[in-house]
């Protein structure tokens, strides 16, 4: 077992340095004795030997709980503690190993020099055996005692603290080692850190790095929709569009659903004939179906876009499909737009025959208007009486006022030509009296005021 064999190795390590000369750790009263007695060396030399030399941890074991029976110093007992550790973790006694170990910490029996490889000791006996929280706790004692961890060793700190669901502290070393790592880091770690922005929802930062790892697989559709994901949650939806937009101009997106989410995309983002270009290219290829809803939906994006007449067409199709007159409405709506009054009123004529209209009086106030523009004052009269609503009614007191209007424009255009005549006989009258020969335009004034007199009255008394 490789655990076994490492752990073995760091424990015999410690073993063999129980004969410097240390300094005590701050932990305990320091222990001055630097040696053996020469009795008691006998069963640690013993000991030792059976273990190291001989592999025989039985009989290591046993050699050690000779010494143990015996009277120890400080010395002799940290020196057998760590003996022990090695032996108990040779026969996978680990739990037994840690009390040794961590027993020779609190008495000071480890020196601080020697005390950073104890805790990285100790933390690897508490990760083989799956106590993550021991674990770290020494990997943080190892790291304040000086130890420095290196990639592997910082990949090992991201794993514990994810598996105890510290994902910030994780995120924090799988950060380090991907920046070791560089770009051309194994995909596990991708997929670490990409699961680790998910948790703290550092979206935008997965975002990012979905994009890098599309750059070593960029036809891989799932990395495609991961990133617009992000990004719309992240609500960062500019950045979700410029996605889907690569993804359809790149021939990654094909079904009607993701269509219509770039032709959506455009429309939100003020680019509603790009939306209707697209949305009728692929009708046209059949990748979205040609029915009344989304054809509604194309003659909208067309007109949104003033594109009145690219809407024509498409209304005129929807019309024929739909079960009411509701398009033959709309159409009519867009021939009024462009002005062409006659096709106006033949549509709206179309949609109240078809029905179903939400507000038939508005169509009759519309086909009054079409007759209004092509001067049919009879005919828009009977429109707006038909439409029996207030638009209706304004329409017609429209027209009222504007024959008043008008009627008042001719009396005083007759009214006025009668002042003229009238002002040209009193000139004349001036002209007899004072014995001049009248003009053919005095002789003729009288009866040009009786005549202007009948155009007054008959003005006056028309409706």
């Amino acid at each position: 077992m490789m655990i076994k064999s490492m752990l073995k190795a760091a424990a015999a390590g410690t073993v063999l340095m129980a004969f410097g000369v240390g300094t005590a750790s701050s932990q305990a009263v320091p222990c001055e004795i630097t040696q053996f007695s020469s009795s008691n060396y006998e069963f640690y030399g013993k000991a030792e030997t059976e273990l190291i030399v001989n592999d025989n941890p039985q009989a290591a074991l046993a050699a050690l709980n000779q010494l143990n029976a015996q009277t120890l110093n400080c010395y002799e007992q940290g020196a057998a503690l760590r003996l022990g550790a090695a032996i108990k973790i040779d026969t996978l006694d680990y739990a037994g190993a840690v009390r040794d170990l961590e027993q020779a910490l609190d008495q000071g029996f480890i020196p601080e020099t020697e005390a950073k490889s104890t805790y990285y000791t100790i933390s690897q006996i508490y990760l083989s055996e799956e106590n993550l929280e021991k674990s770290i706790q020494y990997y943080d004692k190892w790291m304040r005692a000086g130890g420095a961890p290196d990639r592997d060793q910082k990949w090992t700190l991201a794993v514990l603290n994810q598996k105890l669901d510290r994902n910030t502290a994780s995120l924090r070393w799988a950060e380090e080692v991907f920046a070791i790592d560089g770009p051309n880091a194994k995909r596990e770690v991708y997929d670490f850190l990409l699961f680790l922005y998910e948790a703290t929802n550092n979206l935008e930062k997965k975002a990012v790095l979905l994009e890098q790892l599309l750059m070593k697989n960029p036809t891989e559709l799932r990395l495609w929709e991961a990133i617009r994901g992000d990004y719309f949650r992240a609500e960062n939806e500019r950045r979700a569009f410029e996605v889907h937009k690569a993804m359809y101009l790149g021939g990654l997106v094909s079904s009607e659903s993701d269509i219509m989410r770039v032709v959506n995309f455009y429309n939100q983002f003020n680019a509603p004939y790009q939306a209707a270009t697209i949305l009728e290219k692929e009708m046209n290829a059949g990748r979205v179906a040609k029915n009344y809803d989304q054809l509604e939906r194309l003659a909208t994006l067309y007109q949104v876009a003033r594109e009145y007449e690219k809407a024509i067409p498409v209304i005129e199709e929807a019309a024929e499909m739909g079960a009411d007159g509701t398009m033959y409405e709309r159409l009519g709506r867009s021939y009024s737009e462009l002005k062409e009054w006659a096709k106006a009123e033949e549509s709206l004529q179309s949609a109240l025959n078809k029905g179903g209209l939400r507000n038939a009086g508005l169509t009759w106030v519309l086909i009054g208007q079409s007759r209004y523009e092509r001067n049919d004052r009879s005919g828009a009269r009977e429109a707006f009486r038909s439409a029996n609503n207030r638009a209706g009614r304004g329409w017609q007191s429209f027209m009222d006022a504007e024959l008043a209007t008008e009627k008042a424009l001719r009396v005083f255009e007759a009214q006025s030509l009668v002042n003229d005549l009238e002002k040209e006989k009193s000139r004349c009258d001036e002209i007899a009296v004072l014995g001049g020969e009248p003009t053919d335009q005095c002789k003729s004034v009288e009866g040009r005021i009786t005549d202007a007199t009948v155009i007054l009255d008959r003005v006056r008394n028309s409706t």
